[in-house]
């Protein structure tokens, strides 16, 4: 799924609900739901930096789209970083790179968020353009 397509989606999607604990609770489900990160790449260079919370994030390139999984120890920052990755993953690193994230505006996400959190949300977008240029680079 193209970027865009997937942040309509997901603006699509919290539209369902009107108040803001609904959101959280939707945002704690998609947590759940997140493939889990494996043993071998929760390590300290997958930690993101700028997070109170511990997330890690893995990337890997297969067919020219960047495949991305990870895990965080807070509930609502697992469900944060499953939306990031849901945006991103299985895109090309060039896609990734110029793309523009709207979503997150769109739903009020970040002005329900604490400092902290909020934070943690820009390492999360951050690290994952960071991988994009990466993988651009080598390629």
């Amino acid at each position: 799924m193209k970027i865009k397509e997937g942040q309509n989606e997901i603006i699509e999607e919290f539209a369902l609900f009107d108040e803001w604990m609904d959101k959280y609770e939707h945002i704690i489900e998609l947590g759940k739901d997140l493939p889990i990160i494996d043993d071998k790449n929760k390590v300290e260079e997958n930690l993101i930096k700028g997070c109170q919370s511990r997330v890690w994030l893995h990337a890997e390139l297969i067919d020219n789209k960047i495949i991305f999984s990870a895990d965080s120890d807070a509930i609502i920052t697992k469900g944060i970083i499953a939306l990031v990755i849901r945006v991103y993953s299985n895109n090309t690193p060039k896609d990734i790179a110029q793309s523009e994230l709207f979503f997150i505006d769109k739903i009020g996400l970040q002005e329900h968020l604490s400092p902290s959190r909020s934070n943690g949300l820009l390492s999360m977008v951050k690290q994952i353009k960071m991988y994009s240029i990466a993988f651009q680079v080598k390629a």
